[in-house]
């Protein structure tokens, strides 16, 4: 896609429109670090407060409470009201550019639609606007190396929204490797079996869509839902670049009627060498928490990371369980901004992910699972997949696909380099 050269028009969530009025090209010099510190309260636009927004509305009032940031606008279509705002509201406009110009927003937060992130993004940019832009970053490698070279090129600092990588599990279990605690690092797998219902494909226009209106959405179990679990294993790989990816596998299939993915698995191979496997489903029979498994010569160690919790199992010792904490993203970033904190989650280390996003851009459409591969669980109006968690399990357990795993229903691998 050519960057925008006039008034942009990008659907936010729901059926929120967002206008990036002006040209989205950016020309300007690189530069690699802030050269003049933020002074706090930092004020802030949110682009999509609405769905998984109202998350981001409520950790915004609590950095305001600290006394780290302002909301100064938010942008949707149809505006707020008090009473869903929840108090006082600020600056509102369906007009995304013209509410950086007119509240000063050093930060934008973006919640929007996948296939508006690119443009939002550079529309920001543009303004000097510093960016949290939520996962996944782009439906496409190449909108992600769109946005990700503007926003180097005008200088500005984006955070992807990732936030399982700001976890302090995460460089506990790089130490644990590096220390050899489980011998030499042999590969990662990544398990996730969760649930959704008929309602989750219908809450927008784009729930479920590979393309919408002919524009790449990708919107597949993988790539968005548990997408931290396959961004979390590529980096616990130490492959989270785009230039750590050899050969990608995917299969891909659906049991809802939708166009994308429901239930898949990835295998990555990796310039060290070392597999990656992630294998999830939103059809699971029983729906329980997903992890990261990180195997070794000697051992393995098991991450939980939407609670920060940590397993390790190595030979010659009883097992041993750890609790983190996690940095917010949000927190994170301003924290660079006004101090020179390191930044968590750049867009360069999200680049192994995005290749993954694009292999599965590139593969045909996800089968439909026969009717004797699925059932409706009418008291929660959802599809099971029977077997399909052990199959989840498994997959993270041996870094094989579905289809390696005798699953009668797997289609055809499709390999990718």
């Amino acid at each position: 896609m050519t960057p925008a050269t006039g008034p942009t028009t990008v659907t936010a969530t729901g059926p929120t429109t967002v206008t990036a009025t002006g040209p989205t090209t950016v020309t300007a010099p690189a530069a690699t670090a802030v050269t003049t510190p933020l002074v706090p309260p930092v004020p802030i636009v949110l682009a999509g407060a609405r769905g998984h927004g109202r998350w981001h509305v409520e950790n915004i009032r609590r950095l305001q409470d600290k006394g780290l940031v302002q909301l100064a606008g938010i942008c949707e279509l149809t505006p707020l009201t008090e009473e869903e705002f929840g108090g006082e509201l600020p600056a509102q406009s369906p007009d995304f550019g013209a509410l950086l110009d007119s509240t000063g927003a050093q930060v934008a937060v973006i919640c929007t639609p996948i296939p508006t992130h690119t443009d939002l993004a550079l529309a920001a940019a543009k303004r000097g606007v510093h960016l949290l832009l939520e996962k996944p970053p782009a439906p496409s490698y190449a909108e992600f190396r769109r946005m990700a070279d503007g926003v180097a090129a005008a200088g500005v600092v984006c955070q992807i929204g990732f936030q399982s990588l700001g976890s302090h599990a995460v460089p506990a279990v790089r130490e644990l490797i590096e220390k050899g605690a489980i011998g030499t690092l042999t590969g990662v797998g990544g398990a996730g079996a969760w649930a959704r219902d008929e309602a989750y494909y219908r809450r927008a226009p784009w729930a479920g869509k590979r393309r919408l209106n002919g524009v790449d959405v990708i919107d597949g179990a993988l790539t968005n839902p548990l997408a931290h679990a396959v961004a979390t294993a590529l980096a616990l790989n130490d492959t989270a670049r785009a230039e750590d990816v050899v050969r990608i596998e995917t299969e891909l299939v659906r049991a809802n009627d939708i166009e994308s993915d429901d239930t898949s698995c990835v295998r990555v191979t990796t310039v060290q060498g070392r597999p990656v496997t992630v294998a999830v489903t939103l059809c699971a029979e029983h729906p329980g928490e997903p992890y990261v498994l990180v195997h070794g010569t000697e051992g393995r160690i098991t991450y939980w990371y939407k609670q920060d919790r940590v397993l390790l199992q190595r030979a010659g010792h009883g097992p041993e369980e750890f609790e983190y904490g996690s940095t917010d993203l949000l927190e994170n970033l301003v924290a660079h901004l006004t101090d020179g904190a390191e930044l968590l989650v750049e867009p360069d280390a999200t680049g192994a992910f995005m290749k993954v996003v694009e292999a599965i851009r590139e593969a045909p459409d996800p089968a439909q699972l026969p009717t004797d591969a699925w059932h409706l669980l009418t008291a929660e109006n959802r599809r099971v997949v029977p077997g399909i968690d052990a199959l989840v399990t498994a997959a993270a357990d041996t870094l094989a696909l579905y289809s390696e795993l005798g699953a009668s229903w797997a289609p055809p691998k499709e390999v990718s380099t």
